[in-house]
């Protein structure tokens, strides 16, 4: 209970912190870079009330999916290299989110990736 406690606690942060992002960073997060094989493919789509975004470079693939209920709202994060899972965490939230608050956390996710990737 007390790591989706932490998990809640630091994604309501992360949200707090990704409010003032402007649809322009999050329809700028949705573009694909289609190229060589260290380019980022960026695909976001939407899922009912929330969304899924797919990030792959190469052999390396990022998940991100925030599924939203009239109850709850669910986070499942994953993170692949070739067949091999490094991430594969979920997290529940008591409330739902709202469209701003699944907007800013993908977007979030994208930049968290773009800039973990870059580091490589």
């Amino acid at each position: 209970m007390d790591v989706l406690r932490r998990h809640s606690t630091a994604l309501g942060m992360v949200l707090i912190m990704a409010g003032s992002l402007s649809a322009v960073s999050l329809a700028k997060a949705g573009e694909q870079d289609i190229g060589s094989d260290d380019a980022l493919r960026i695909e976001v789509t939407k899922k009912g009330l929330g969304k899924q975004v797919v990030i792959s470079q190469g052999v390396k693939e990022w998940f991100m999916l925030i599924d939203v209920t009239p109850e709850n709202a669910v986070v499942i994060r994953q993170e692949k290299d070739r067949e091999r899972y490094l991430v594969d965490e979920s997290e529940t939230h008591d409330r739902p989110m709202t469209p701003g608050e699944v907007d800013a956390a993908i977007a979030d996710y994208v930049n968290s990736v773009k800039t973990r990737a870059r580091k490589q």
